[in-house]
């Protein structure tokens, strides 16, 4: 006999409950990024009510100031220094499905326990994997995809990144901190390109003005570990291997490889500047499970994310492209 809707809930709510939620690790075992700047919530981290886009207060240069002497007149004049960049909320969803003839085959309550189980891991799954391709996402790549890393190291000067172009940010000594930074290498990944893409995401001397992060293909990093190795210049992360990912310190930033990140790329990240807005109900939500219409007494529920990746410091973070593992 087929579960009933209410049965289905509480199968359902006990599994996310299951050995003190690690069910819902299964969103965070794929991506060290999603781990990072979703679980942890590390990085720049927003979880705004509503609103029809998402605001992100950005600073790009400070108010007047100098040195004075005895009886010299002092400015007062206000520089406009806060802008915001205007993000869109994007929304993704997985989706489990128990038939009612699997229901049927499946006969018992630990068969059916098993099969409600196996659906909703899947909707997880297939949630967590769309989100952490998305990641990767290029300028106008989809409107309803993240907003992802090659759009914010898109380098095309007319081309908007949260709502603004490179030109329309502009300190008063005429830099341009909405600066998109993107490179192409076609070269090996040697140690000292791999420092020059940190460095190219400088923004200041001091704590936290270096990214912290750099994600790459598998084979980059290997390539990268391997000449490492031979020099020991290296040790494992904490922040990558205590949650079971692998990772290099390499002088300070955490280099590490993801399934995800398009061939010949490498990404420095600074995450003090680079994170999630989720909205408050979208944070993996689900929906009570429902019938198909115009079914066999099929049932459906959705997981829901609600949220985009934000930043508040473009020049923070950089890109490079076409390099080589050998």
């Amino acid at each position: 006999m087929a579960f009933t809707y209410e049965e289905l809930e509480s199968v359902t709510d006990d599994y996310f409950m299951l050995d003190n939620g690690s069910a819902t690790d299964i969103y965070f075992t794929t991506s060290f990024l999603l781990n990072y700047l979703l679980k942890q919530k590390k990085g720049l981290w927003e979880q705004p009510n509503g609103g029809m886009q998402i605001r992100v207060p950005l600073e790009y240069y400070g108010q007047e100031s100098g040195f004075y002497g005895k009886g010299d007149t002092l400015s007062s004049d206000d520089r406009e220094s806060v802008n915001a960049a205007y993000f869109e909320w994007k929304h993704a969803f997985g989706n489990a499905t128990v038939y009612r003839i699997d229901q049927l085959k499946n006969s018992g309550t630990y068969a059916h326990v098993q099969l409600i189980a196996q659906r909703v891991a899947g909707a997880q799954k297939s949630l967590t994997k769309t989100l952490a391709d998305s990641i990767y996402d290029a300028a106008g790549a989809g409107s309803e995809r993240l907003t992802g890393l090659r759009a914010l190291c898109n380098e095309t000067t007319t081309t908007q990144y949260g709502g603004l172009a490179e030109d329309d940010v502009v300190s008063a000594d005429g830099t341009k901190p909405w600066e998109g930074i993107m490179g192409t290498s076609a070269a090996s990944l040697t140690t000292t390109l791999l420092r020059s893409i940190i460095d190219s995401g400088h923004v200041r001397d001091g704590a936290k003005g270096d990214p912290d992060l750099l994600v790459t293909t598998r084979a980059l990093f290997n390539y990268v570990k391997d000449q490492l190795q031979v020099q020991q210049r290296f040790t494992k992360s904490e922040e990558t291997t205590n949650i079971g990912f692998k990772g290099l310190d390499f002088e300070g930033t955490v280099v590490f490889p993801d399934d995800f990140c398009p061939s010949g790329y490498a990404f420095a990240l600074n995450s003090n500047h680079l994170g999630f807005a989720v909205h408050r109900e979208g944070l993996f939500a689900r929906s009570k499970w429902m019938k198909i219409p115009d079914s066999a007494e099929d049932k459906s529920m959705k997981i829901y994310f609600d949220g985009n990746m934000i930043c508040n410091n473009r020049k923070s973070c950089a890109g490079d492209s076409g390099l080589l593992d050998s």
